[in-house]
């Protein structure tokens, strides 16, 4: 029982440190995060945080990875629902994109950089290329309902237009000057509009 009890405490003071880490990595972003603000954001002192996290980049890593399994996790529940269209699946993804980035800007060069080094890391727990939506995909265009094109580019027009200005941010700011309050604006306003290019690149009938 004692036992027990000091697991679920470990476990607790565990996702304490996280759950500090995942506001100030949001917030701050990674550089300007320090290991102290997260053991005092988490109320706790700096000597714990790092017997249970044995660095800042670690801790970063942990929750990246976490945080992509969750994303990945809703892509295909998008992607594999039978009763949503293809035309609105379009709509969903890039939405989720977009939502999903506002909170987690670090996402899209973690990605990278994880695919670069170590892409056994990344948790792709399933093949896009295979989902519901590239049946319904191919189903359209044997229709003739829209025009037929390499899925490999349906998908990579989808992620570029959706994450792209994510992963330039700084160059994106810094080329229209803008503020992060402002370019937040800019990227809602992409979640109306990227579908509606997607679909004329594959001229989708209105």
């Amino acid at each position: 029982m004692v036992v027990a009890q000091k697991i679920k405490a470990d476990d607790s003071t565990e996702e304490k440190i996280k759950s500090a880490a995942r506001k100030l990595f949001t917030k701050k972003g990674f550089s300007a995060t320090k290991t102290r603000d997260i053991a005092t954001e988490a109320g706790i002192n700096l000597a714990l945080l790092n017997y249970y996290f044995r660095s800042k980049e670690k801790l970063f890593e942990i929750i990246m990875l976490e945080n992509l399994g969750h994303f990945f996790q809703g892509v295909s529940i998008i992607v594999n629902d039978e009763k949503t269209g293809f035309h609105n699946k379009i709509e969903l993804l890039v939405d989720f994109y977009i939502s999903r980035l506002l909170v987690n800007p670090d996402v899209p060069l973690f990605v990278l950089n994880e695919a670069r080094n170590n892409p056994k890391n990344l948790p792709l727990q399933f093949n896009l290329m295979n989902s519901y939506f590239m049946k319904q995909y191919m189903e359209e265009t044997k229709m003739g309902r829209i025009s037929k094109m390499n899925p490999g580019h349906l998908m990579i027009n989808i992620l570029g237009l959706a994450i792209f200005p994510f992963a330039a941010r700084p160059m994106v700011q810094r080329i229209r000057n803008i503020n992060d309050t402002e370019f937040e604006e800019l990227m809602l306003e992409r979640k109306k509009l990227v579908p509606q290019w997607i679909k004329a690149m594959l001229d989708i009938n209105k």
